[in-house]
Formats: C-alpha cells, sequence, structure tokens
C-alpha cells in the first residue's frame, strides 16, 4: 500500500514514541526542516484515518495545562507501512540517480569537440 507524504510523516513521528496533535505538528516541522506544517483540521483527520486503518491506535490521554491530550502511537502494522513505504521510495531513489549518472556520462564533453 502506497502512502502519502503526510501519512508517512505522521507515521514516522509516532515511530520512536507515542505524541499528541501539537506534538505531532511540531515534530513533522523538525523533520521536515519546516516543510511540512500541518493544520489541525488536517491533522485530526488524519488521526482518525490512520486509526480506522489500523496504523495508529489512541495510547492513553492527558491532561495539560488544563487541555485534555490524546496521544497515539504506532501499531505494527503502521511500523511495516513506513518499511514499505521506504523501501519504495529507496527503490525510486536508486532508479533516479541511475539515469541521472547514465545522463552525465552522456553530456560529459568528447574529447577532440568542443563544448
Amino acid at each position: 500500500m502506497e502512502i502519502s507524504e503526510q501519512t508517512f510523516l505522521i507515521l514516522s513521528a509516532l515511530a520512536d514514541q507515542p505524541r499528541h496533535g501539537y506534538a505531532l505538528v511540531t515534530e513533522v516541522a523538525q523533520m521536515t526542516d519546516g516543510r511540512i506544517r500541518l493544520r489541525a483540521g488536517t491533522l485530526y483527520g488524519a488521526l482518525d484515518r490512520l486509526v480506522t486503518q489500523g496504523l495508529i491506535a489512541p495510547d492513553h490521554d492527558e491532561v495539560e495545562n488544563g487541555r485534555l491530550r490524546r496521544f497515539y502511537r504506532l501499531t505494527d502494522t503502521g511500523a511495516d507501512a513506513i518499511r514499505a513505504e521506504s523501501r519504495r521510495m529507496a527503490s525510486a531513489i536508486r532508479l533516479a540517480e541511475e539515469r541521472l549518472n547514465k545522463r552525465a556520462g552522456h553530456n560529459a564533453p568528447r574529447l577532440g569537440t568542443s563544448g
């Protein structure tokens, strides 16, 4: 199953420990050097979908500064999805690099010709 970049990042952010929504937003922003900034509506919709798909599960709730925070954890199925997507992306990267290397070989200046 191919997963979106956003899903991959959410699952990856949960790979090392359970996190609540705001912590996920922060973690994904750090993981992408600020390139991806999850919005609350998008995030909570994604979390509901990922729970339904069995990729994540609610872990526990905590009250922090008077607010209830629900923590989510990665399931074994979610970890398998990250592994599969990582392998797929690595394969695509290898293919792109091979083609770029071939291109570089074709574009190398030839002896006896200019430019």
